[in-house]
């Protein structure tokens, strides 16, 4: 399981006026929560509008800046938001500016109309990208030079692309998993579980992890039963027993739809759970342990230590036990 990196990664967001507020929310709130989840400040952010002022989102709630715009040689990774009317600000004043700062920028995404300015600036030429589901006929006619696709969103190299809030916020899981693991990625995409109206609870869908898509509920079938065992796990072939499968069907299953073999995504549950223990209450590591299906105390420790890079009382010791916090 690739381990937690814990060095802080500094974030720059242009967010051009009348974007939509869930879209700003949808990029900055996956990292906000991994900054809580891990006890650790894996991310900054500065929120930067073209004028300096706060931007005024189309509902009417202002967002509160850092400052104007004015890049010099940062390398920090580029967010630019936009969503209406964008073409409205894509002053020369402003291409140029993107055009310069993209030379420095460790990596620079367009989210939703942001990939619009993105190709408008020539910073997508020879890339694959995507935009919007409306506009995307027209994206893909007006930029010949851009191989548009139809995705949720696409990574390709230095140059990111969403299409919309909802990829933002698959976009922001994939790229936290990409840096910090499985494990964080998962505990971050369940603090936005939601349950979708007309599914049967028995097969709605979990938490998107960015590339995990619920298309089959044999697999949600199978990570409700873990998330049902965590203090006693099931084995992988009784496990598979219940869903009505074997085995190796379902570990076929979960690289399909969740990009990770069944026991990673078991192991990544029961950790973030007896993280959320170490963390917020004072309950004896050994208990721990067995609250969460590890055989010892010594196996339990070094499964921690493997997947944070800290052991259990390092945590402790770095964090006061605090009261679960909302979010």
């Amino acid at each position: 399981m690739q381990q937690l990196a814990s060095q802080t990664v500094d974030i720059d967001l242009l967010v051009v006026p009348e974007t939509n507020l869930m879209l700003v929310a949808s990029v900055l709130e996956p990292m906000r929560v991994a900054n809580r989840v891990s006890g650790l400040q894996l991310y900054r952010w500065k929120v930067f509008s073209l004028d300096g002022k706060a931007i005024e989102t189309r509902s009417g709630i202002p967002v509160p800046v850092d400052g104007p715009f004015k890049p010099g040689t940062e390398t920090n990774p580029l967010f630019i938001l936009s969503s209406h009317n964008w073409r409205r600000y894509a002053t020369s004043s402003m291409k140029t500016q993107l055009s310069k700062t993209a030379r420095h920028r460790a990596s620079v995404s367009g989210i939703e109309s942001g990939s619009w300015l993105m190709a408008e600036t020539a910073l997508l030429e020879g890339f694959s990208a995507t935009t919007h589901w409306e506009d995307y006929d027209e994206f893909a006619a007006t930029y010949p030079q851009v191989r548009a696709v139809r995705e949720r969103y696409v990574i390709d190299g230095k140059r990111i692309t969403a299409a919309g809030s909802l990829p933002a916020l698959d976009l922001m899981l994939e790229l936290i998993r990409r840096r910090h693991g499985y494990s964080l990625a998962l505990e971050v995409s369940r603090q936005f579980i939601h349950e979708q109206g007309g599914i049967d609870a028995s097969v709605s869908a979990m938490p998107s992890t960015g590339s995990m898509r619920m298309v089959d509920g044999r697999v949600s079938q199978a990570m409700r039963l873990m998330e049902e065992h965590i203090d006693q796990p099931l084995t992988l072939p009784r496990l598979a027993r219940r869903i009505g499968v074997s085995a190796r069907h379902l570990t076929a299953l979960f690289g399909s739809a969740v990009g990770v073999p069944p026991h990673v995504h078991y192991l990544a549950l029961r950790l973030n759970a007896a993280r959320r223990k170490v963390i917020e209450t004072r309950t004896p590591f050994a208990d721990i342990a067995a609250a969460t299906g590890f055989n010892s105390a010594s196996a339990f420790a070094r499964s921690y230590r493997a997947n944070f890079r800290e052991s259990p009382s390092d945590t402790r010791r770095r964090l006061k036990p605090m009261t679960p916090l909302p979010l």
